[in-house]
């Protein structure tokens, strides 16, 4: 989605789209105060043009990486981990694992919960069958 009112940087030699906190908000659908809590928790970290917040690419990413991780059922703390590990120095044996360790208790987690979808989903099903079938009995007396 390319926005109308995308700001351009030039800072170190080079140009960079920047984005306002208005452009994000609508475009992820989310409150400029949401995006804010998560610049305060040390998510994102735009740069500043007066009193106005400027998002980079990498803050836009970010941003769509942390709400995916919410819908997924990762924490605030747990986003924040994984970009810290992102972030570190490369190579870093235990990181990896530890990330791994965590993809795969959350992989358990979410596939836990699917079997609860379908068991409940099912459940249901014959549930609405059951009523679909006593409106019917119904219906004939």
């Amino acid at each position: 989605m390319v926005l109308k009112s995308i700001k351009t940087d030039i800072s170190n030699g080079y140009k960079r789209k920047l984005y306002s906190i208005s452009d994000l908000s609508r475009e992820f659908d989310v409150t400029t105060r949401t995006i804010r809590f998560y610049e305060d928790a040390g998510l994102l970290s735009p740069v500043r043009q007066g009193r106005n917040r400027c998002y980079s690419i990498r803050d836009r990413t970010r941003l769509k990486l942390i709400l995916r991780g919410k819908r997924l059922g990762f924490s605030l703390n747990e986003i924040g981990e994984m970009f810290r590990l992102y972030d570190s120095e490369p190579g870093e044996v235990a990181q990896l694992n530890h990330i791994l360790d965590k993809i795969t208790e959350k992989m358990q987690l979410l596939e836990r919960q699917l079997e609860d979808i379908q068991i409940v989903m099912r459940e249901l099903r014959e549930f609405r069958t059951q009523c679909r079938e006593r409106l019917e009995q119904m219906a004939e007396n």
